[in-house]
């Protein structure tokens, strides 16, 4: 593919369009109406969108602002494919590898968010993987901490 744009330079952008590509293809195959496939559809679009608007500004915190909402596309994209698969629309083997490119794509933006945001230091995903076990880490320390206040 020629590149005509800066954004189409990054990575991030490039893994952003083949997950939109990807996603396409499964709506194509899901035949059910369901609330899931049609926001599926539109958060997939917002995340190269707003990559690719974030990229053309000119100031850090404009920039930071778009890559925000991809991020938060992604990570909708993410919910959408397990609601899919819940409602048995979808299979976990079917969505397995659009969720490992959804959290590479998180880890990208989260690394531009570290060089463009004000807020930096708010940012709560690791370089790390991208994962549950995260989350189940930070409720054993919560309750730790709780017993150590009550105890």
């Amino acid at each position: 593919m020629k590149i005509y744009f800066d954004h189409e330079k990054l990575d991030v952008y490039r893994e952003a369009i083949a997950f939109c590509a990807w996603a396409g293809e499964l709506l194509s195959e899901i035949a059910a109406k369901a609330a899931a496939k049609d926001q599926l559809d539109r958060a997939s679009t917002s995340i190269p969108l707003n990559i690719a608007e974030g990229n053309g500004k000119f100031s850090g915190k404009d920039r930071a602002r778009f890559l925000e909402i991809a991020r938060g596309s992604a990570l909708e994209c993410a919910a959408c494919l397990d609601v899919l698969v819940a409602r048995k629309l979808a299979t976990l083997e079917q969505i397995e590898t659009a969720k490992e490119n959804l959290a590479r794509i998180v880890q990208m933006l989260m690394g531009m968010l570290r060089r463009f945001s004000e807020r930096s230091e708010f940012l709560r995903e690791g370089e790390g993987e991208y994962g549950i076990e995260h989350e189940h880490e930070h409720e054993h320390e919560n309750e730790k901490r709780n017993e150590n206040e009550t105890g």
